[in-house]
Formats: C-alpha cells, structure tokens, sequence
C-alpha cells in the first residue's frame, strides 16, 4: 500500500512540476510578444497570471516534503525528487522575470524601433524558441533537448551582452537617453537570466535522467 501511495505522489508531482514548467512557457512567451508588439493588455495579463505561478510553486514545494516523508526514496526517485525541487525554484525564478518584463513595457513606448534595432526582438525571439525546448524537456526527458538547450542559451547569454555594450555606449554619449536606455538595459538582463535559468534546468534534469552533475562544466556536448 505505501509503494503503491509513493508511486501516486511521485506521478502527481511529475504532472505539476510539467504544469509549472507550461505555465512559465507561456509567461516568458507572452511577455516577450508583450514586449515586442507593446501589447500592454498582454503584459497586465503576465503579471496578473503570477499569482497562480506563485501557487503551484508552493504546491511543488509541499508536495515535495509530503513525498519525503512517506518512505526513504530509493536512488533514482531521490535524485527526481531533489531535482524537482531545484527546476520548481528556477522555474518561480523564470517566471518573476517574465513579469518583471511586462511591468517594465509601459514606458517604452517611444522606443519599439530602438528596441528592434538594437536587437532586443532577436533575443526575445531565441529566448521563446529556448524556453519551448525547455518545456520540451521537462515533459519528456529526452536528452536530445539538453544540446539545443545549453546551444540556444549560450546565444541567448551572448547576444544579450552585446546589446548591453551597445546601450552602455549610448548612455555615455547620449545623455538624452539614459532613463530609458537603463530600462531596456535591465529588461534585456532579464532575458539573459532567463536563459541561464534554463541552462540550470536542462543541468538539473540530465542529473535525474543520467545521475551525473554537470553543473559548471565547460563545452558541454
């Protein structure tokens, strides 16, 4: 009977850590289409939808400890169950920036074509196609998504900081532009942490599936 109840707890939290990980999807989704159409009905919405994030995230966190407490898990299912922990956490922490985003969209709207020219619409769209591979991912545990992921967010990481150089650039020679140059300029931090954030979940799952830590390891393949 009690296999039996861990297994049913088991599965429950696999559905919702993939429930978390949707929901998320479609917030850094809709911020990011938000944010490159100033749709700011969208952006209200991300930032309303954080509330139900926030739920589920204590939900995972609760379910986690109720697991915990039914049996000592063997090998395999601690090493889920302790990587669940961590992708609900980064997942929470991918979705504060999403909203993060949204709440910053208002004022910039002024300034699309500088946002499309400085590349902030690319970096979006990568982000987006980054963070489906890591829905992807966490539904299926297929490590064929670990490479496009860890390729998709070191493009992401690399392109954000050019676009960083280039508005730091402005700032020191346009003064004009300061207040809403720092304003893309944390946006696109944002973005950029979004992408290392899915670069830890694809670390963290390829521990359940493979038991083996990568994190900080160089040239991944």
């Amino acid at each position: 009977m009690e296999n039996r109840i861990f297994d049913s707890e088991l599965e429950k939290l696999s559905h919702k850590v993939i429930q978390m990980c949707t929901q998320v999807n479609q917030q850094v989704n809709d911020a990011l289409i938000a944010l490159k159409e100033y749709d700011l009905k969208l952006a209200k919405q991300v930032v309303k939808n954080d509330n139900e994030t926030d739920t589920l995230d204590v939900k995972i966190d609760r379910l986690c400890q109720k697991i915990f407490a039914l049996q000592q898990p063997v090998a395999s299912d601690l090493r889920y169950i302790l990587s669940a922990l961590k992708i609900n956490n980064d997942l929470e922490r991918v979705g504060d920036h999403a909203v993060n985003i949204a709440k910053r969209i208002e004022p910039l709207e002024d300034y699309r074509q500088l946002i499309a020219d400085l590349g902030v619409d690319r970096v979006g769209n990568e982000t987006s196609l980054l963070f489906s591979d890591v829905l992807s991912l966490v539904k299926t545990h297929d490590m064929k998504y670990c490479k496009e992921i860890y390729q998709r967010s070191a493009s992401v990481k690399e392109g954000c900081r050019e676009i960083a150089d280039q508005i730091l650039n402005e700032m020191m020679h346009k003064s004009e532009v300061v207040v809403v140059a720092s304003n893309i300029l944390i946006i696109v931090n944002l973005i950029e942490r979004i992408a290392s954030y899915s670069n830890n979940i694809a670390e963290s799952i390829t521990f359940v599936v493979e038991g083996e830590i990568v994190k900080h390891r160089k040239n991944i393949q």
